[in-house]
């Protein structure tokens, strides 16, 4: 963890992977936060960012040979990459794009359909939201607009009001750690 606040956190959940036997790697001396990584597939998408640093993208590009590894450079301003981009099925993905130059914006849109989010819904992380599966997802109420894009999309949008949770810097994503993704039969997240 690169802020002081923050160090710290990784004792317990290296304590809890040794209880759960489940093996990690230690990424010593790189910056890496949760939620500057976005995993789909063989796929890791890692924001740079003020707590995540191009040291530790090389690094899990190295320890990783297996995984296509991309470095996806956003606005500082923005928390971690999870606060602009977020992948919700296998072709679609909530982005706010003015966190991204034409450059970046570009993969991203090669790669799936982006449903934009607005200045005002990126203020209460409306890219943010928890997919679990089967085009369900959990989102904000505050975040009309998305919800409403969703919903058209076919999407089971269930609203939880968490709001509390954006005053420390998160939303659903941010609370949240997959550790095992299950493959459905429509292959959709």
């Amino acid at each position: 963890m690169s802020h002081k606040i923050r160090q710290g956190e990784e004792d317990l959940l290296k304590s809890w992977l040794q209880d759960q036997k489940i093996s990690y790697y230690n990424l010593l001396g790189d910056m890496i936060e949760g939620g500057d990584v976005i995993i789909d597939g063989k796929t890791l998408f890692v924001g740079i960012s003020n707590r995540t640093n191009e040291n530790a993208i090389r690094h899990l590009q190295k320890i990783l040979p297996d995984y296509e590894v991309i470095a996806v450079p956003f606005t500082e301003k923005y928390l971690h990459l999870d606060c602009v981009f977020n992948i919700i099925s296998p072709t679609e993905a909530l982005c706010y794009p003015k966190a991204f130059t034409k450059k970046e914006y570009e993969l991203l849109s090669e790669r799936y359909q982006l449903i934009e989010v607005s200045d005002e819904e990126q203020f209460t992380l409306g890219t943010n939201v928890l997919s679990v599966g089967n085009k369900t997802l959990f989102s904000l109420p505050v975040n009309k607009e998305v919800n409403k894009v969703l919903r058209e999309r076919g999407y089971n949008v269930i609203e939880v009001d968490i709001t509390e949770i954006i005053k420390s810097g998160g939303s659903f994503r941010c609370c949240t750690l997959p550790i095992r993704r299950e493959e459905t039969e429509s292959t959709e997240f």
